[in-house]
């Protein structure tokens, strides 16, 4: 991580320069490499690297890209890297760009989900897994703060926030009508002119002098491949949605839709349509979802998962990878269990990122003409208020099951929520995740070292205690 503060090394391009395919590979395979931390930290990586360090890109054009990620469903980190790369290097540059992004996180969440089918009830392992989801839970905390803190700027935003936290977590209202219902408020207030629905992006850029955008390698015109062809977006369109569809479609009429890798298919799908707001959001989504309705996994599997993704690089959404594993190695049906979870983890994995190829080639030539829009930054303002108050409500449901041996669910005056047993609680986990905010917030320690502690401590009261 030390790499991502280092200082840009001397410019060896200028303005109108075309950059080597070659380098450009380098670098996004340096890119995917550093990309830990969740979105917030792989967008602040390709920030540093493609904006401050190698200049190949402007301030404005790189946070317009963000917006229109963030716009979009799936994980905004690795859309804005299909965006980027694209925007550099046509088809090509956009198609590596976005497969060296996930690839890393891909291989090593499956090594790690070997490791944990394998090796899971080994008391080291456990107790591994244990220290990580306490310092996964203060990861999330910081994630609500930090988004909140950027979105949060009036008193429109903070009630949408709140409206979203209440309709998930009172009423489990579906995040999609969620965010539909935000998107619509934010784009009719951005169109009326309301200051209150502005936003000046995504994510917090960087600090001090800005790169305009006639000063970068890319400049400030749009490039011929960039600008908006009908026939060249529905024609790669329609590739990318075969892509994406046909082994769906073939895997409903071999298998049938009673069959896990049928429905892996299918829910994952969906989920890449319907998920907005980034992977947090996304992930309590996911998490209702796969444990509650499919039984793919349980809570506690659930924040392995995530403590998977959150120490290994490339989008956090990878995780997904790890739910469809766990499914097919519970549900394999005549494969070997290891095999079967094996082809759901590449299922999962394809079903997620293939369409956002789609989103980012069919959409991005028409949004590189709607710069400043006032509507569009309505609409963003809106979705990302609604999704603090999304990802509030993840943050409480991973706080209860990673503090508590037992969660049930209270249904009353029209209320459907889960609540903790409070004699159940887990005094060691609650120590973990107490020391885990104190690093984070109190120390200003970074979050990988964090998470590496709890694993380690977690590992030790395991060993200690044979729990």
């Amino acid at each position: 991580m030390d790499d991502i503060q280092a200082k840009p090394a001397p410019d060896t391009y200028k303005p109108g320069d075309s950059i080597p395919f070659g380098e450009a590979v380098k670098v996004w395979i340096r890119v995917a490499a550093l990309s830990f931390g969740g979105p917030a930290g792989q967008i602040a990586v390709m920030h540093r690297i493609l904006v401050d360090e190698k200049r190949w890109i402007g301030e404005s054009r790189f946070l317009h890209a963000l917006n229109y990620c963030m716009l979009l469903p799936g994980p905004e980190a690795q859309q804005l890297a299909v965006y980027i790369g694209w925007l550099l290097h046509k088809t090509k540059g956009g198609l590596v760009a976005g497969a060296i992004f996930v690839l890393p996180g891909f291989l090593s969440i499956l090594a790690l989900s070997y490791v944990y089918v394998a090796f899971g009830n080994v008391t080291a392992i456990e107790g591994l897994f244990f220290g990580l989801k306490a310092a996964v839970l203060a990861v999330v905390v910081q994630a609500v703060l930090r988004i909140g803190g950027r979105a949060l700027k009036n008193p429109v935003t903070v009630g949408i926030a709140i409206a979203a936290f209440i309709a998930i977590f009172l009423f489990r209202v579906p995040f999609p009508i969620i965010i539909v219902l935000a998107g619509l408020v934010g784009f009719l207030g951005g169109r009326s002119g309301s200051p209150l629905f502005r936003v000046g992006g995504g994510h917090s850029a960087a600090k001090g002098n800005v790169l305009a955008d006639a000063d970068s390698v890319l400049g400030e015109a749009t490039p011929a491949h960039a600008r908006p062809n009908l026939r060249w977006s529905l024609s790669i369109s329609a590739v990318f949605l075969a892509l994406w569809l046909v082994p769906v479609a073939a895997v409903l009429v071999f298998l049938g839709p009673d069959n896990v890798f049928s429905k892996i298919a299918v829910f994952f799908s969906q989920m890449a349509v319907v998920t907005f707001g980034g992977a947090y959001a996304v992930l309590a989504y996911v998490a209702q979802e796969a444990v509650q309705n499919y039984g793919w996994l349980q809570p506690g599997e659930m924040l392995d998962g995530l403590g998977m993704a959150e120490t290994t690089p490339g989008p956090l959404i990878q995780v997904v990878q790890f739910v469809g594993f766990m499914g097919a190695f519970r549900d394999p049906g005549t494969l070997h269990p290891m095999l079967a979870a094996t082809l759901a983890a590449v299922l999962t994995t394809w079903v997620t990122f293939v369409p956002c190829f789609l989103w980012i080639f069919l959409g991005a030539p028409f949004i590189e003409v709607l710069r400043d829009n006032k509507a569009l930054t309505g609409a963003l303002s809106a979705i990302t208020a609604a999704v603090v108050g999304v990802i509030a409500n993840l943050a409480v449901w991973f706080g209860m099951h990673t503090l508590f041996r037992q969660v049930v669910q209270w249904q009353g005056a029209g209320f459907n929520v889960d609540v903790p047993v409070w004699t159940t609680i887990d005094l060691p986990a609650t120590a973990l995740a107490a020391a885990a905010i104190v690093a984070i917030f109190g120390l200003k320690a970074k979050m990988i070292p964090v998470l590496l502690a709890c694993a380690v401590g977690g590992m030790a009261w395991a060993l200690v205690t044979g729990a």
